[in-house]
């Protein structure tokens, strides 16, 4: 990944880590890496472990940036979750996956809570 691409998404990054610590997330991992991908965040909800896309842009001139997280994307965050899983032994234990939005231009922030499945 090139050098400002990396910056700008740690940018959009901490904006939705201090978005879900405002809404009492607990952050328990930041750009979890595997041989399989990456999960720009993993957080607590409550009981439930929730694995965040974070897609940031200036603004949906050019589409919404959910949109970034097609069917290919959303199978490399479910296997990297699953390695998580074991990697922590977490058992018994509700997932969701969730994606964020971060608009520079306006610093609004669109939380898709549940935005796809296994």
């Amino acid at each position: 990944m090139k050098k400002e691409n990396r910056s700008k998404g740690n940018f959009g990054e901490e904006i939705a880590i201090k978005y879900l610590l405002q809404k009492d997330y607990k952050i328990l991992e930041k750009n979890f890496t595997t041989k399989l991908g990456e999960i720009d965040i993993i957080a607590k909800d409550k009981d439930i472990v929730t694995f965040i896309e974070v897609k940031l842009r200036r603004n949906s001139s050019y589409g919404h940036p959910f949109e970034a997280v097609d069917y290919r994307k959303q199978k490399k965050i479910i296997n990297v979750a699953k390695l998580y899983a074991k990697y922590k032994n977490l058992y018994n234990t509700q997932f969701r996956f969730d994606i964020i939005e971060v608009y520079s231009d306006s610093n609004d922030i669109n939380h898709i809570i549940d935005a796809f499945w296994t």
